[in-house]
Order: C-alpha cells, then structure tokens, then sequence
C-alpha cells in the first residue's frame, strides 16, 4: 500500500487534477455523485485508471441527509480532497470551517483552476486558459508559429494534483506535529507559474530572449530538438553539454566544427538544417541503434501504445498490466513500502455499503441511507 497506508481520505469526485491526487493517496474512499451523467460515447469505468485503487461510494449531495452522512465520514478522515469551484462545498453544507469543527485534524484540500480567491476566481477555465495565463504557453511555440499546448498534463495534473498532493502529504506531517489540520488552496495556475522560476530568474538575469524559437529548450538549438527519421517516425536530441554533443556531431558525421561552435547562434540555423538532413538519412530503428543509451543523450519519440515495450520501461517495470490492460505503474519507487495497485477503477457506487461499514456506519443505517435515497450502490 506504500508509505502512507493508514491515511484515510475523502475524495469528492470530481475531474481534472481530484482523481489524479487521489490515485497518488492512499486509503481513498471516492464520494461519486448517485446520478451519474452519460458520456458520449459511453466509457467503460474499468478503464479510467486515474480511479484506481480505491473505493467508491455513491451519494446525492443534494440530499436533505447527505451533509450529516459526509461530516459522519469526515470524523473518521485525515484528509478531504474536493475540485468544485469556490463556494460549492459551502452551500452543501461541507465547507472547511464546518468540517474542521468535526475534525480539528483535517486536511481540507481544494484543487481549482484560479483559486480560491481573486477577480478569476469563479470563472470557468481549462488548462490550456491556466498555462496562458502563467506565461508559459507563450514560450512554446517556434518562430512564428503559434504556441503548442503541451496536452492537459501540465496545469490539470502537475500545476493541480501533483500540487494538491504535495500540499496534502506537507500538512498531514505537520498536523502529526500540532494535531491541528488546515486548508490548501491548490490553484493549477500557482502550480504552473511555479513551474517558470528557472525562466523567471533567467529573465531576471538578462538571459530571456522573447523571441519564440530562438533559445535552448524551446527548439532554437539544434542540439535540443526533434528529427524525422527516414521512416517518418522521430528521434528526440538533447545534447546540451559540449562532450555529449561532440559525441552526437561524431556518430552522426557532423562537421567538427559544428561541436566546436555549438553555442555560435548564428550557425544553429545551417547545424539544425544539416542535422534534419542527416536524420531523414535513416529509420528510427537505426539510428536507435546506433545512438541510444551511448553518450548523445537520444532518444526514440515512442508513442502511447509503443511506449510499455520500450526494453528500459520492460526491465525497471514502468508500466503494468492489470485485468489485461497495460498502465504506468506507481511512482515514485520506494524501498521499504513499495506502492501497489490494491483495487481496479470502481464502478460509481461499487462500494457504498462495505465502505460505509468500514466507516462505522451500522447496517440499519446503512439500510435507512438507501431507503431514503441519500446514498446509492451499483446499479
């Protein structure tokens, strides 16, 4: 169950950055709405990897009873994580200051696009408006292309959950210490800005280049970029230091003067150009081996299906396969308590009636939530 076995958390479900926090929990009872809305198309919840390893118990926040049903779950939590928008908890009668007042020891964690203050606050956004407005997206783009979102992994999932998480796993050590619990406010658009000091201080220092595509890591250097390969498919370059991009200009026949020259900007654009050349020269197989794992830190561009067989991700077992479906593995690794995947992704309601047990709820009660209609379990 991995270090934090023992820490028992509420998840109120949500999108985006909850379920990616919860799966980084431990312990995790997921509150799903008892009405769920159809997906077009319809999905297969065995498949939303994100939900696994832990419990699902349906309940109808909207229900006269649900509030006292939740605060009954919250005296017996270390943490609650929840995603709605500022003041939503609140109004179903489960804001912090209540249950702080069950549970003195709580961890009240909050995930939401603009945080729980400021003029954006209650708007609605996604992460490509977060990373926007971080100033990030900007920067990547090449030239005058426009900027590429780098899918929805950098606000929803490290700006929001990654974030939350580090937030919850901080103040569970030190509500361990004061035996008080508190509020984190996890904005994906704090997380993301985080995520820019090195550009920050970089402009701070005058080394920042507005211009789009002209500096190292945003693909104006030719030693840090992606080829086609003769096969269509790419290899990824990332010969930043001088040893290891003499070692790419020598295995890939370079002129020797291109690695002694390697940071001259005006002759990237004539390397970058003899390099898209050379690559298009071979498969990515070949050039795999002749390059990969030496000293020009290469790597192959694999995709999502490609990726679990990789040799690398085969022997440190990155991904794992369970009920026949390959996924990445828990991370990170641990040496004593070893994470591991305990449940599949719930059904919403799978669990509601052994869950509210564990939870102390008797089965008359349990019997009455059902009868009334405040929880529900697997239709």
């Amino acid at each position: 169950m991995g270090p934090l076995v023992g820490l028992k958390v509420i998840e109120v479900a949500a999108k985006g950055p909850i379920p990616f926090c919860a799966m980084l929990l431990a312990e995790v009872l997921r509150l799903d709405r008892s009405e769920q809305k159809p997906r077009f198309p319809p999905r297969d919840p065995r498949l939303d990897f994100m939900n696994r390893g832990r419990r699902s118990a349906a309940i109808d926040l909207k229900h006269p009873d649900a509030s006292a049903t939740v605060l009954r779950l919250v005296e017996r939590a270390d943490v609650l994580i929840e995603g709605f928008r500022p003041g939503v908890m609140e109004r179903l009668g489960l804001g912090p200051d209540i249950c702080l007042v069950r549970r003195p020891s709580l961890v009240y964690g909050r995930a939401t696009g603009w945080g729980q203050s400021g003029p954006l606050a209650n708007s609605p956004g996604h992460d490509i408006n977060y990373v926007a407005l971080s100033g990030l997206l900007d920067a990547m783009r090449r030239g005058d292309e426009k900027p590429m979102p780098p899918l929805n992994v950098l606000g929803d999932y490290a700006g929001g959950g990654l974030m939350l998480a580090f937030g919850v796993a901080c103040a569970v050590i030190e509500a361990s210490r004061s035996g008080r619990g508190q509020v984190i406010d996890a904005a994906m658009l704090d997380g993301v800005s985080l995520f820019g000091t090195l550009y920050h201080a970089l402009s701070a220092m005058g080394q920042w280049n507005e211009a789009p595509g002209t500096k190292v890591y945003d693909t104006g250097a030719p030693y840090y970029d992606v080829y086609r390969t003769a096969d269509g498919k790419f290899m990824a370059v990332g010969s930043i230091e001088p040893q290891f991009f003499a070692e790419l200009a020598r295995l890939t026949g370079l002129p020797e003067e291109a690695a002694e020259h390697q940071n001259d900007r005006t002759r990237w654009p004539d390397t970058k150009r003899r390099l898209t050349e050379i690559f298009a020269t071979r498969t990515r197989d070949e050039w795999c081996a002749l390059l990969e794992g030496g000293n020009a830190c290469v790597a192959p561009v694999l995709s999502l299906r490609e990726a679990p067989a990789h040799a690398h991700h085969q022997a440190r077992g990155t991904f794992i396969t369970q009920d026949g479906m390959a996924q990445p593995a828990p991370a990170p690794r641990f040496s004593r308590t070893p994470a591991e995947l305990n449940l599949p992704p719930p059904r919403s309601g799978e669990h509601t009636t052994v869950a509210l047990q564990a939870w102390g709820f008797s089965t008359k009660e349990i019997e009455q939530l059902l009868a009334a209609g405040t929880v529900s379990g697997l239709k």
